[in-house]
């Protein structure tokens, strides 16, 4: 039997996946028709962007999964219309494409490779930087995506801690987790990277309190969402030098508004939300790998807790 499969994204996003679902459908083995525009009543499953129109889920009376094409999810988790289950995108490509920004960016403020590429003056001041081992690391939030980095890390001889709200254990990241463990967590970190959803638990999770936890001079990395930040107190800790500078790849209001004081502060470097991309080729495997699954039986994919935002 043919499964119907609507494709909810961005009318420019199609492109891009009009010929490489059907490619990874067949090579899974499942037949699916994949269409722009199909009766509510007809559709199996919903490939899914939250910045698509649709919004209401009701029509859809036979709908048996939404598979969004985002790792984050914090824009449709509380759509009380969506009764199917919900799964969030973790495939190679995503996962990849978010360990080089973050290894590109962290070696970058190790090194101290701003001076060197910004250098009005033409000052000559050499100084060494340390070795990896010398320098720590802590990666808040470490599912999939943090503790894909945490471990390339490592792996470059730094000392990397992770901290996640429910115990882990790793044989080469140092492991904290619950309220406790931050303060340790930050304690560590010459180096903080936010790999975190964006759920009410960790909105602000930066604020005036926890940066002062960091070891003076710190550097802030963040890919993962803009409202785990307190823009202000950030604003405040790079005045005081007690955080000495934030790449900022996601934000509150995107695009950044052009008056937003991050555009203009020296210590902040600003990147257009680009830490990580779904790429379509990679992408088009787990959905089909997850329809697949579904149809034989089989736990989905990266299921999404909707209780738990992620």
């Amino acid at each position: 039997m043919t499964l119907n499969a609507l494709f909810a994204a961005r009318l420019d996003r199609w492109d891009h996946y009009k010929d490489v679902l059907p490619k990874a459908f067949k090579a899974a083995g499942v037949e699916v028709h994949l269409a722009l525009d199909i009766a509510p009543e007809e559709v199996d499953y919903i490939i899914y962007a939250p910045n698509s129109e649709l919004q209401d889920f009701t029509p859809f009376t036979r709908l048996k999964a939404v598979l969004n094409l985002w790792a984050g999810v914090e824009k449709i988790t509380g759509n009380t219309t969506l009764k199917a289950p919900l799964t969030r995108m973790v495939d190679f490509g995503l996962q990849q494409g978010m360990v080089e920004w973050v290894t590109g960016h962290t070696l970058r403020h190790h090194l101290g490779m701003d001076a060197h590429i910004i250098n009005p003056t033409h000052a000559w001041q050499p100084a060494t930087p340390p070795l990896s081992r010398d320098r720590r690391v802590t990666v808040l939030g470490i599912g999939e995506l943090g503790m894909a980095c945490a471990e390339a890390l490592s792996g470059l001889g730094f000392d990397v801690a992770g901290w996640s709200r429910t115990p882990k254990t790793h044989d080469k990241i140092t492991c904290f987790s619950g309220t406790s463990g931050l303060s340790d967590a930050l304690a560590h970190g010459q180096i903080c990277i936010l790999l975190l959803p964006s759920t009410p638990e960790t909105e602000n999770l930066l604020n005036a309190e926890t940066l002062a936890l960091m070891p003076k001079g710190s550097f802030i990395i963040n890919p993962g969402r803009g409202p785990l930040i307190d823009d202000d107190a950030l604003l405040a800790a790079l005045d005081t030098g007690q955080i000495a500078h934030a790449t900022l790849d996601v934000f509150r209001v995107e695009p950044l508004p052009v008056a937003h004081p991050f555009w203009a502060h020296p210590q902040v470097t600003v990147t257009p939300h680009i830490a990580a991309e779904t790429r379509a080729e990679t992408c088009a495997e787990v959905v089909a790998e997850n329809i697949r699954r579904n149809e034989a039986g089989e736990p989905l994919l990266h299921l999404v807790d909707r209780a738990a935002g992620y």
